[in-house]
């Protein structure tokens, strides 16, 4: 006779799961910023609608080059357009002291700094090697400090890069908790090819929790092969309740040939409702915003 209990599995991974989740919504910034070009009022119509449906951080603009990320250029007007709503986080991705001062002159709650575990990455990216990336923002950090102004801290290749292959789980580990001591409040970790497994994101988070707090550390997985829900599943196991998403799934990585957008908010929504984890957020009003996306974005 088999000894395997249901009802005891089923408590057992109750009990491992947190009991609320943070729903970080990236749509605005690092969904369009990889779909082609729209119109300044859309941008606004679209954060305006992920306002009132529950969430409390949406990533909307990066001061970035507009050169380089044209999709960006207008994210002044955006955050100084957009109907606030109160206790709503409204950030912006800031490589730079530079753009950390455009992105305080527009009103942005908090900031976001990013670099990647691999060096041919960051070259590609951000032109400059990861050592020089964290003494830039070092900078960066002390600047929104004086300005109360929090700074979250990105990491992408956390599982494989496009130029390098796989990514050390060490060195993940080393990186998030070198952006944790200069000051950042939390750090989101990227599978940014979207090549994670539940089995890899796994051993990654083991290795970085082992020297990072829990509560510091956020997930953003990329749905290239269909696995970011099951990873997130795995995270969420591992007691991370912060994660990244895109409604629509929109998104990618302009510098990874491949991979697809990000995991769409409203399966992210979905897959908490179904394990009982509280998010805040409403599904059915994040489905009307994935519709209207969609429309913007043509796809």
């Amino acid at each position: 006779m088999s000894s395997y209990s249901s009802q005891a599995t089923v408590n057992q991974l109750t009990n491992l799961l947190p009991s609320r989740a943070n729903i970080v919504e990236v749509g605005p910034r690092d969904g369009l910023q990889n779909e082609p070009p729209i119109p300044l009022e859309d941008k606004i119509q679209l954060i305006n609608q992920l306002s009132q449906t529950g969430l409390k951080h949406i990533e909307s603009g990066a001061f970035v080059s507009a050169q380089k990320v044209p999709q960006m250029a207008d994210s002044d007007k955006v955050l100084q357009q957009i109907n606030r709503k109160a206790k709503v986080t409204y950030s912006a991705l800031t490589p730079n002291q530079q753009g950390l001062e455009q992105a305080i002159a527009a009103n942005a709650n908090s900031v976001a700094i990013f670099t990647t575990v691999s060096e041919t990455f960051c070259q590609r990216n951000i032109n400059c090697s990861i050592t020089e990336s964290l003494s830039r923002y070092q900078i960066v950090i002390e600047l929104a400090k004086q300005h109360h102004i929090p700074v979250r801290g990105y990491l992408s290749c956390v599982i494989d890069c496009p130029y390098e292959g796989k990514t050390a789980s060490t060195r993940v580990a080393g990186l998030t908790k070198a952006l944790l001591d200069m000051g950042c409040y939390e750090v989101s970790l990227g599978d940014t090819i979207g090549t994670g497994t539940p089995l890899s994101v796994a051993r990654m988070l083991e290795a970085v929790m082992a020297k990072s707090p829990t509560g510091q550390i956020a997930v953003h997985f990329h749905d290239t092969y269909g696995q970011a829900i099951a990873n997130i599943y795995q995270a969420l196991l591992m007691g991370i309740n912060t994660i990244d998403s895109s409604v629509a799934g929109l998104g990618g990585c302009p510098y990874a040939k491949g991979a697809t957008g990000n995991v769409a908010t409203e399966k992210v929504l979905y897959l908490c409702e179904g394990l009982g984890i509280e998010t805040g957020v409403n599904l059915s009003a994040v489905k009307q915003v994935s519709t209207f996306a969609q429309s913007i974005t043509a796809r």
